[in-house]
């Protein structure tokens, strides 16, 4: 998750946004090149006496500045395209998983199974444990088995909401009457944090998602207590 001071992205925890990572940083170089090269020619504009009026008539260099951002545009759209449709590939989930907003908590239905549902309120702050993050820890936490592709439908009771994991590099709107679908493979195990990411209301800071990744038999074992519960 996010930590104090810190900068950049959060590490990946899906080869979505590993794909995104490298994505952000491939435009940044782009752009940082981009600003690099007009603030040179700004200092030489600002520096240098003109003296050759042919460099304000020039054929080529007109050539140069309208193909150029061309060229740096399709260099920055087919990498982004890519990635937009790998977002959107859905290959023979192994676990589908629905996610209903509500003003302002989440319940969850595993469609797999015939009655492993639950809510997942915000913990308190009265209620937290040592080590347990104000406004971000959850009392049933949504656990998934890791490296098994699972789908999410997202859809809303109330208003609009967004479910958002940012170290999944996953962000779906909930809209009420709409089932939205997405996907992700997370590749370790850990606790991952999100939060509805659509004003939704008074408490829309309070709508705080927790997904817990855990290997395969460790996730068995937890379905099985949440149904004999």
């Amino acid at each position: 998750m996010a930590h104090p001071t810190q900068l950049g992205l959060q590490d990946a925890a899906s080869p979505i946004m590993e794909e995104l990572l490298h994505f952000h940083d491939h435009t940044m170089m782009a752009a940082f090149l981009i600003s690099t090269l007009v603030l040179y020619i700004i200092t030489i504009m600002m520096t240098t006496k003109l003296t050759n009026t042919n460099s304000m008539d020039a054929q080529e260099i007109e050539m140069v500045w309208t193909i150029m951002p061309a060229i740096i545009l399709i260099v920055i759209a087919l990498p982004s395209l890519r990635i937009l449709y790998l977002m959107d590939e859905m290959n023979d989930p192994h676990l589908t998983v629905k996610t209903i907003g509500h003003q302002w908590y989440w319940s969850y239905e595993y469609t797999n199974y015939e009655d492993l549902t639950f809510d997942s309120y915000m913990t308190p702050s009265n209620d937290l444990t040592p080590g347990q993050f104000r406004l971000l820890e959850v009392d049933n936490r949504m656990v998934v088995p890791m490296e098994s592709p699972t789908r999410m439908l997202v859809t809303a009771e109330d208003v609009l909401h967004s479910w958002a994991v940012p170290a999944l590099g996953v962000k779906t709107d909930a809209i009420p009457g709409r089932l939205n679908q997405t996907s992700f493979i997370i590749t370790r195990p850990g606790i991952f944090y999100g939060q509805c990411s659509e004003i939704c209301g008074a408490n829309h800071s309070f709508m705080p998602i927790v997904i817990e990744s855990v290997p395969l038999p460790d996730f068995e074992s937890w379905s099985s207590s949440m149904l004999e519960s």
